[in-house]
Formats: C-alpha cells, sequence, structure tokens
C-alpha cells in the first residue's frame, strides 16, 4: 500500500495543482466577463489592443498586447503540453496500447461527435470554421471539479480523465496544425524544419542545457510564426525534443551523494549562519548532483506547470473571456447557429462520444474500464468533458475573424462550460459514494 502510494505521489500533486489553477482560472473569466460590461469595457478592450515591440529598431516584432498573449504566452503553455504528451507517451498512462487504449478511444469520441454536431447545425461558411471549437476539454476546470467531490471519486477514474484531456489537446493541435493553419510561407518554414532538425540532433547527442533548447525553441517559434502555420505548434515540438533521460543514474547519484555525504561530515563547522568553504563546497556541488539525476523533462515541466497554471491561463482569459452579456445581446446570440452549434457539440456531443467510443472499445475488448468505475461515473466525465473553455476559446480566435462570430461562439463555450461542470459534478456525486474514513 505504501509503494502504490508513493507512484501515484506525482498524480497528486498535479491533480491538486491543476484543481486550485481551476479557481484562479475562474476568478480571471469572472473579472473579465466583468469588466467588458462595467463602465470601464472601453479601457478594457482597448488596453489588449496596444502594440509594442520586442526587439531593436529595424529588427523588432511589433503586435498588440492580445497577439503577444495568444501567439507568445500560449506558444509556453503549448510547450507544456508539449511535456506533458511526451511523457504520458514514454512513461504514463499512454505508454502500452492497452493502457492507452481507453482514453484514446473516449477522447477521439469526444472529439468526432461534437464536430458533426457543429457541422450539422452550422454547414455555411465562414460559420463552419468553427467546428473545431466544441472538440477540446479544459483539464484544469475539469479536475477542479472532480477535486470538489473529494474522496468520493476513484482516483483511477481521476487518472483517466487526466489521460483522456492529455489525448484530447494532442487532437486539438493535431487540428490547429492542419486546418487553423494561415497562408504558408515556405523559407520560414524550412527554417523552422532546420532548427527543428537541430533540437532533435541536440537530443541525441545527450545535450541537456536548458539554454540550448531555450534559444533554438525561440528562433523556431519566430519560424513558426512567420510561416503561417499558427505558433502554439512550435512549443509542442520544442517540447517534444527535450530530453528524458538524466546526467546521472540513480546507481551513479546515490555513490557520489554517499561520498558527498561523508565529506560533509567530516569538515568542520564553525559558530555563526556561514559555512566553511569547504563545507559550502560540498552544498553547492549536492545541489547540482540533484539537479543532474532529475530528467530535464520533468525538471521543465515542473518548474513550468505553476507558471502556467496561475499565469499564462488565467492572463489568457483575462484577456479573451470579455465579452458584452446585455439581454439584447444574449438573446441574439442565442438564437445563432454557432452558439447552438459549439454549446451543443460541448454539452451534448462531448459525453455522447465519449461514453459511445469507450463502450465500443469495451464490448471490442479492446480495453477495460478502470478498477472501481462504473458506467453512470464514465458519463459523469464525459459530461465534465463538455468544459471546453481555454483550448476552445483559442480555437476561436482561430477560427473567427468576426467580433460578431467570436462573441457568439463564446457564449456557447461558457454556457455549455457553466451547465456541464454542474451537471457533471451532481451526477458524479449521486453515482459514487461517500468519502472514505
Amino acid at each position: 500500500m505504501i509503494r502504490f502510494s508513493r507512484l501515484l505521489q506525482p498524480f497528486e500533486e498535479f491533480f491538486r495543482h491543476q484543481a486550485s489553477g481551476g479557481v484562479v482560472l475562474l476568478l480571471a473569466t469572472v473579472l473579465a466577463l466583468a469588466l467588458a460590461n462595467s463602465p470601464w469595457a472601453g479601457f478594457y478592450h482597448h488596453f489588449w489592443e496596444v502594440e509594442f515591440t520586442i526587439g531593436v529598431a529595424g529588427f523588432g516584432l511589433t503586435q498588440s498586447l492580445h497577439h503577444w498573449i495568444n501567439d507568445g504566452l500560449m506558444a509556453v503553455f503549448f510547450f507544456v503540453v508539449g511535456l506533458e504528451i511526451k511523457r504520458e507517451l514514454l512513461a504514463g498512462e499512454l505508454a502500452s496500447l492497452r493502457k492507452a487504449a481507453l482514453p484514446i478511444a473516449a477522447a477521439v469520441g469526444g472529439m468526432v461527435v461534437p464536430a458533426l454536431i457543429f457541422l450539422t447545425l452550422d454547414p455555411h461558411q465562414p460559420e463552419a470554421r468553427g467546428w473545431g471549437i466544441p472538440m477540446a476539454t479544459d483539464i484544469a476546470f475539469a479536475l477542479g471539479v472532480v477535486a470538489l467531490l473529494g474522496d468520493r471519486v476513484p482516483r483511477s477514474l481521476a487518472i483517466f480523465l487526466t489521460a483522456l484531456a492529455i489525448v484530447d489537446d494532442l487532437g486539438a493541435v493535431a487540428v490547429i496544425a492542419l486546418f487553423y493553419a494561415g497562408e504558408i510561407a515556405l523559407l520560414p518554414l524550412v527554417a523552422a524544419a532546420l532548427l527543428l532538425s537541430l533540437l532533435v540532433a541536440g537530443n541525441r547527442l545527450g545535450f541537456k542545457d536548458p539554454a540550448f533548447f531555450g534559444v533554438l525553441g525561440l528562433a523556431l517559434w519566430l519560424a513558426v510564426l512567420q510561416s503561417g502555420v499558427h505558433a502554439s505548434i512550435a512549443g509542442v515540438l520544442v517540447g517534444a525534443t527535450i530530453p528524458v533521460r538524466s546526467r546521472h543514474g540513480s546507481t551513479a547519484f546515490l555513490a557520489q551523494a554517499r561520498q558527498m555525504e561523508r565529506e560533509y561530515v567530516e569538515t568542520e563547522t564553525i559558530p555563526g549562519p556561514f559555512a566553511r568553504e569547504e563545507r559550502l563546497g560540498i552544498l553547492l556541488a549536492w545541489e547540482r548532483l540533484c539537479h543532474d539525476a532529475m530528467s530535464p523533462l520533468q525538471r521543465m515541466e515542473h518548474l513550468m506547470h505553476d507558471w502556467i497554471v496561475f499565469g499564462v491561463m488565467p492572463l489568457f482569459a483575462l484577456a479573451n473571456a470579455g465579452i458584452p452579456l446585455s439581454l439584447d445581446e444574449l438573446q441574439a446570440s442565442i438564437s445563432h447557429p454557432v452558439t447552438r452549434g459549439v454549446g451543443l457539440g460541448l454539452l451534448l456531443g462531448k459525453p455522447l462520444g465519449i461514453v459511445l467510443f469507450t463502450w465500443v472499445a469495451v464490448r471490442l475488448k479492446l480495453c477495460e474500464l478502470p478498477a472501481g468505475v462504473e458506467w453512470r461515473q464514465v458519463l459523469g466525465i464525459g459530461i465534465l468533458g463538455g468544459i471546453g473553455f481555454t483550448m476552445s476559446l483559442f480555437i476561436t480566435s482561430l477560427a473567427f475573424d468576426q467580433a460578431t462570430l467570436i462573441a457568439d461562439a463564446k457564449v456557447g463555450i461558457f454556457a455549455a462550460s457553466l451547465i456541464a461542470g454542474i451537471a457533471g459534478y451532481l451526477l458524479l456525486r449521486r453515482s459514487s459514494g461517500p468519502p472514505t474514513a
């Protein structure tokens, strides 16, 4: 039991961070909506359109603050998504075909059915470009709802939701790359391919210095930005090249650590807060040894995770979630096909696709339900999958140029996400047992 608890500890930490991050994301969304419907609405909208330049005269890149967030900071978000996807594929719930079959089947159903519902309701351009909006699940909000249920929800169910959401992210990245690219510029695309080749070669040659991947990753982001492919794809590509092997294996690490421990004990101490030079040198070497014993991928994911959850995602919501909510505008949005397509795609398409494809995969004996999980709970997870939010808002910004269509899509996202969160919580609460003592 103790060993199993230790194996689950990284997930427990990840789960707690995502859950608390959902609260911060919600507060940022409420603030954005409040500002967009306040006397300061004009200032709110104008602020995000203020332009500034990064670089020097003649070699700078000028964009609005809104674009810097959506094209720059969100590339960092997708970098962490790339790290998570790689970790899950190599050592997580997606590491083997048997383990991956269930979340893959659920995620595919949760992407295909919502898109079909949207296209059924919105078959004409330019509205039809929004078919990718209801395909995404917001893992921060979904896990936040699960966290409210505490021990009522089996841990295996929460792990299933996490794996499903990661496959969902991978699908969203593929959709963005294939269907939401702009006009392709060949020369920057070739430059991006060369830079990616250098990153892969550095990985193969054993480079582990973050500066190497940071400098080339930034150059790759600039090349992708100029190529017509959305810059967020660069983040995923760079994340996929980060090494997974540490400089020191466990045997070498333990041998050096024991040697340093002996040297540390043998050094003399002096009164006061400062260590002697010998002891200080040992402590610094020990710090470096611990640093080199960690996988670069896991270290980067750990260091950047809080910045993403508590910084990038709330800032993205603050810049993108503000829409006017007057009665007339709401009535116009509710009757629009885009709002209905997004709302029904998330609210009905997600649970229908997740449950249906999961049931087919289980019936075909490709996989089996996690231990202690019932079909009513799978339906509850499917409903929580209808919380689209962050990725749905992001795809909205790529799918539409017209402000009215963007507003309609956001109304559908907000309404469906709110209803899905409440309905999923109530269903999981009723279908799960009371908390264990």
